[in-house]
């Protein structure tokens, strides 16, 4: 379970503000990513707190409900669009969407853990932390909050492309959304450079 070790041992260095970072949808077919970024308050407390992949939807979405309730958290979530995804790689756009989940919050961390492998060009002092989501409670916030935002905008694209079920499978290669697919060709928020949408060659809608 994830705990606030990492954070401790920053604080003893100095560095009061520390924000958890991480990112939902780098796999999908379509869709945007989405980065999240917390900072937990001091006596930080949420029973049942993990990494969103170890929970159920429903659970994710109450912890979700609780952690923007907790006074004193700041927290905030970015994306980066399909479109940018062709154009930049699956990569450097989850990099920039954790940027922006970074610029985007209230108030400026002075330090940053970020769930992953090291992020190029990160503009602020941090430290990448492999499975950082099993790991630390701040980036396991950061999860949720990424995660149930790209969910609810799956949602909101499941409605405007039903055949689809996006909603269902949020964008990622299941059988359903594969057959989907093949019957209907992509629609304009699938992701033109992943396989198999790019081996398809009908126009977009």
């Amino acid at each position: 379970m994830p705990d606030l070790e990492l954070e401790s041992r920053l604080k003893t260095l100095g560095h009061t503000r520390i924000a958890g970072i991480d990112e939902a949808g780098r796999g999908p077919l379509a869709g945007p990513v989405v980065a999240g970024a917390v900072i937990l308050p001091p006596d930080f407390d949420c029973p049942g707190l993990n990494d969103s992949k170890k929970l159920s939807a429903k659970k994710r979405e109450l912890i979700h409900e609780t952690l923007i309730q907790t006074p004193g958290l700041v927290w905030a979530s970015a994306s980066c669009s399909c479109e940018e995804i062709d154009k930049l790689n699956i990569l450097r756009a989850t990099h920039l969407a954790m940027r922006r989940a970074a610029e985007a919050l209230e108030s400026t961390a002075n330090y940053y853990l970020i769930d992953g492998l090291p992020v190029k060009d990160f503009p602020y002092p941090h430290d990448a932390v492999v499975k950082g989501d099993g790991k630390s409670l701040s980036i396991a916030a950061a999860s949720i909050i990424a995660k149930v935002t790209r969910d609810r905008l799956m949602a909101e694209i499941d409605l405007e492309f039903p055949a689809y079920g996006f909603a269902r499978h949020q964008g990622y290669g299941t059988k359903e959304h594969l057959e989907a697919l093949r019957n209907l060709g992509p629609c304009r928020h699938h992701r033109r450079s992943f396989q198999p949408v790019a081996q398809l060659s009908l126009p977009l809608d």
